[in-house]
């Protein structure tokens, strides 16, 4: 079974898609959405667009979905250690190189970063540049500033907090 779906979120309209009862791709509407793929929902599909809501409500900081991420062994590491990157903070792409122990490796980490599959859920908005400068996001700049702005509310000693 390979389903896919668009919901409406405070950034736009997001395409969830699920693979054998796993979510395996999140995409923007300036994304291509996957080939193969049936246009209907299912209950997966509406349990992570309501896990999504949650998160754009500001109550939930982490996923619980079960997921199917196609990739290499070095991919699967950094995608890994992104969930580990707690809301409201960010990481450089040294620090996750550092975080899988290839301290060389800040641009193999950008990349796989760039491939995450599943945005958000598995959390590449959080990686930022070496100078805390964004640096590219599929969804665009600006939607990476505002999950940055939207999880800093969570940060301990926030007035949002």
């Amino acid at each position: 079974m390979k389903n896919l779906w668009f919901y409406s979120f405070p950034i736009g309209k997001i395409g969830i898609a699920e693979e054998n009862n796993a979510i395996c791709q999140v995409f923007f509407s300036t994304e291509a959405p996957p080939d193969g793929f049936s246009r209907q929902q299912s209950p997966l599909l509406e349990m992570a667009a309501q896990q999504l809501d949650e998160y754009f409500a500001g109550s939930r900081k982490t996923f619980s979905l079960p997921l199917r991420l196609d990739g290499t062994e070095f991919q699967a590491m950094v995608w890994q250690a992104l969930t580990t990157i707690p809301a409201g903070e960010t990481r450089s792409y040294k620090d996750v190189a550092v975080m899988i122990g290839k301290p060389a490796a800040s641009r193999a980490v950008g990349m796989a970063n760039n491939r995450n599959p599943v945005s958000i859920i598995v959390p590449c908005h959080r990686v930022i540049g070496h100078d805390g400068s964004l640096t590219g996001y599929a969804g665009g700049l600006s939607i990476k500033q505002y999950l940055l702005d939207h999880e800093r509310r969570w940060r301990p000693g926030s007035i949002h907090a």
